[in-house]
Formats: C-alpha cells, sequence, structure tokens
C-alpha cells in the first residue's frame, strides 16, 4: 500500500506542508507515525485520495461561474497575456501548475484578463494521458 509523507501531499495536493500539518492535526486527514510513533507522519494513500476528492468538491468556485460540465478547473492567477491579430495567448498558474490557453483575441478582451488576475482555466478534453510515477 502506498504511503505519502506531509511534503509528498502537500505537493499533490497543490497546499504547503504546514497545511497539511494543520488538517492532519485537526483530524480532517488522517495520518499515522512512521516506526514507534514518534516518527515522521505518514498518510495512506487511499486517505489521501479520498481526501482529495472531498477537496474539490467543496471548492465555490462552481457556483460563481455558473453550471459546467467541465470537472477538471484549474483556479489560479494570469501570468501572461500576448495579444495577436486574431488570438491570444493566457498562461494561468494554478498552484503548481502553469496552464496556457490559445484563443480569439476577442474573447481575452471580453473577458479583461489581465496578469495579476484571478481566473480559472477549465479544461475538456477528449483524451488524458495518465503516467505512472
Amino acid at each position: 500500500m502506498q504511503h505519502y509523507t506531509l511534503g509528498q501531499a502537500a505537493r499533490l495536493l497543490g497546499v504547503s506542508p504546514d497545511t497539511v500539518r494543520r488538517w492532519t492535526d485537526a483530524g480532517r486527514l488522517p495520518a499515522q507515525r512512521e516506526g514507534d510513533g514518534a516518527g515522521r507522519r505518514l498518510i495512506d494513500g487511499r486517505d489521501l485520495a479520498a481526501f482529495a476528492v472531498g477537496l474539490a468538491d467543496r471548492t465555490p468556485e462552481d457556483d460563481e461561474a455558473g453550471h459546467s460540465s467541465v470537472r477538471n478547473s484549474f483556479p489560479g492567477i494570469v501570468t501572461a497575456v500576448t495579444l495577436g491579430d486574431v488570438a491570444a495567448q493566457v498562461e494561468i498558474q494554478a498552484g503548481p501548475h502553469r496552464l496556457v490557453s490559445l484563443l480569439t483575441r476577442e474573447a481575452a478582451e471580453e473577458l479583461g484578463l489581465t496578469v495579476g488576475m484571478e481566473a480559472t482555466a477549465r479544461v475538456k478534453a477528449g483524451s488524458v494521458h495518465i503516467d505512472r510515477c
């Protein structure tokens, strides 16, 4: 069975290790001590997966943006906007993830996208590839 350290869990959840530590201290995320109980905290992979799903279910972004069939949402901050004659390239940093979107210049201007503003990248794909780590 796979176990994760607080740092590994933090990376997977896109939060700081201190946040994961607070969640384990509060009992929100189960963790066990390694060895004789004095070692580092380890989180069971199944517990971490269930917590991640529950955490994603609690985000209010769907209520703010309306209803959508897109399930892969990445709230973040706009880090770059490049406007061309017809198209625009927008980059969003969502936690450890950098997402780049190509859209029409008109759409980017209508949304008023500028560097430093909050935005959510939503991804809907017919094919998702998964690599085992």
